[in-house]
């Protein structure tokens, strides 16, 4: 490699991992925010931290939220994926799109209910979220996908479209659509706690039940 050149790969390489560096600082500095604050924001500082984490790690494109189609929603496996979520959600049955999390419904679709409860895991982990709908979305997240996606309400259909958009930006889509479903689950896994492999240290739902609920639905293995 000629001088020059090795010395503008260098620059730009260091000048990549100081943009890196400065991101990761700002995430952490996010959640030190949200310490300070008190617990009542944390859960929204704790989502913008981990919004710019995956960003730099191209876990997240948000852009391909806009790119979904009426017929990626109604595609049969797209489908069978979005009742494997319900059904790590907990949102599976006729209320679900109605459900808060740790329970109860609220009234209106008009709006994401913006509810912020808390309670305690089966496994001793406490909680506290605005969490609703049956793809659980925060308020923070519906707000993010309705605005990023068109959506006027908190519809049920509105709700499966933007599902597929958070599948869609976590680049699963084509894999669902594909019956990759082992491949997808593990890409939505950072966007749902309770899908197989998630991160997070909520319950999961095994892979089993996750495919058995795939095939369930109408579900296409690749």
């Amino acid at each position: 490699m000629r001088p020059v050149i090795a010395l503008a790969a260098a620059g730009l390489l260091a000048a990549g991992a100081w943009l890196l560096m400065r991101r990761e600082q700002d995430a952490a500095d996010l959640w030190a925010s949200a310490v300070q604050a008190g617990e009542g924001i944390a859960e929204e500082v704790t989502e913008a931290a981990e919004t710019i984490i995956d960003t730099i790690t191209m876990r997240l494109d948000l852009s391909k939220m806009r790119t979904v189609t009426a017929a990626d929603v109604a595609h049969p496996n797209v489908r069978a994926l979005l009742a494997v979520i319900r059904r790590g959600e907990g949102t599976a049955d006729d209320l679900g799109y109605r459900r808060m999390v740790g329970g109860g419904e609220f009234a209106s679709y008009a709006d994401h209910p913006r509810v912020v409860k808390s309670g305690v895991f089966k496994n001793g982990k406490a909680w506290r979220s605005s969490a609703a709908g049956a793809f659980q979305f925060l308020a923070s997240t519906w707000d993010e996908t309705a605005r990023l996606m068109g959506l006027a309400d908190f519809t049920p259909a509105s709700q499966d479209r933007a599902a597929v958009g958070r599948i869609a930006a976590r680049g699963a889509l084509e894999d669902a659509k594909a019956g990759r479903i082992d491949l997808a689950l593990q890409k939505i896994a950072r966007e749902w706690a309770s899908m197989p492999g998630s991160p997070y240290g909520q319950p999961v739902i095994s892979l089993a039940t996750a495919r058995g609920v795939f095939a369930s639905a109408g579900g296409t293995f690749a």
